[in-house]
């Protein structure tokens, strides 16, 4: 399983025109299911996400997990973060989970977040041509596998 992580002021997802989630500060999530991926591995990494520590605190120093901000989190599927381009130019998604069981894995990993963080979680929607857009607070992007 791979997240990337995006530190943000806001973000939202547009399916089809109209707003599915949107967020204020906190963190824009990325999520990709690998071949093999777990339930385990879905707490381990939600368990990583909600105690990562990437905000400021008041010395300017990055010391502040999601929940110390109050921060919301925005969730959003990609499979496209399994692409493997070692060989052309055209990208294999083979060591993408297949679509059912990544679908059983995000909800899991969303369900997990919304129970340890018990503040807003939104999500996309799994599997659709989505619009993200956000508002990256510093840049700050982390990557969790």
């Amino acid at each position: 399983m791979r997240l990337v992580v995006q530190r943000v002021l806001s973000a939202s997802v547009e399916v089809d025109g109209k707003t599915v989630g949107e967020i204020n500060k906190g963190y824009l999530v990325l999520i990709g299911a690998g071949a093999g991926d777990t339930e385990a591995d879905c707490e381990r990494l939600s368990n990583k996400l909600v105690n990562l520590r990437i905000f400021s605190d008041e010395n300017d120093k990055i010391n502040l997990s999601l929940n110390d901000v109050n921060g919301e989190l925005l969730i959003v599927s990609q499979f496209t973060l399994y692409a493997d381009c070692k060989k052309g130019n055209r990208p294999s998604f083979v060591d993408a989970e297949k679509p059912d069981r990544a679908n059983e894995l995000y909800e899991h990993f969303v369900a997990l977040c919304r129970q340890k963080t018990g503040r807003k979680v939104s999500t996309g929607i799994f599997g659709a041509d989505m619009k993200v857009s956000l508002i990256n607070d510093g840049p700050f992007t982390v990557i969790l596998e």
